[in-house]
């Protein structure tokens, strides 16, 4: 793992399993949370959902990084009751939503909402207290 350093908030067995990480707002912020979620599948034994859980987050990652400063936060829950279900959580202080758009085929940027659209089961974004947050399903493979 690189030197940025993350901090686990917290994994608990409430309503499902959750881990939550909170990083700096620095480019580093990227690989430092791709690196968390595929520990924490692997720890849950969702080997098979690391490389478009993390791929999916990064984006996020890279968005708010892009447009937000502060702390930004990756959450990762399995529900209780809604088995098949892997829910990821990016949450941010900048409280405008993001908007999915159509990049241009030169453009380098735009096109990271479309792959967590076209990839997931479901996103989408909702207001936090101090910001927003937003998230997508994966289906858990059985």
């Amino acid at each position: 793992m690189d030197s940025l350093v993350w901090e686990v908030i917290r994994v608990v067995d409430t309503e499902g399993d959750r881990a939550a990480w909170t990083f700096p707002a620095e480019p580093g912020a990227v690989r430092a949370a791709r690196s968390a979620v595929r520990a924490q599948l692997h720890g849950w034994d969702l080997d098979r959902l690391a490389d478009p859980a993390a791929l999916l987050v990064s984006e996020l990652v890279t968005n708010s990084l892009r447009h937000a400063t502060g702390p930004i936060e990756v959450r990762l829950v399995r529900p209780t009751g809604l088995d098949g279900v892997l829910l990821a959580e990016v949450s941010d202080p900048l409280p405008e939503f993001p908007r999915e758009r159509a990049a241009r085929p030169d453009e380098e940027s735009g096109r990271g909402l479309q792959l967590v659209a076209s990839t997931s089961r479901r996103w989408g974004t909702r207001p936090g207290g101090a910001g927003k947050t937003v998230w997508f399903e994966l289906g858990v493979p059985t």
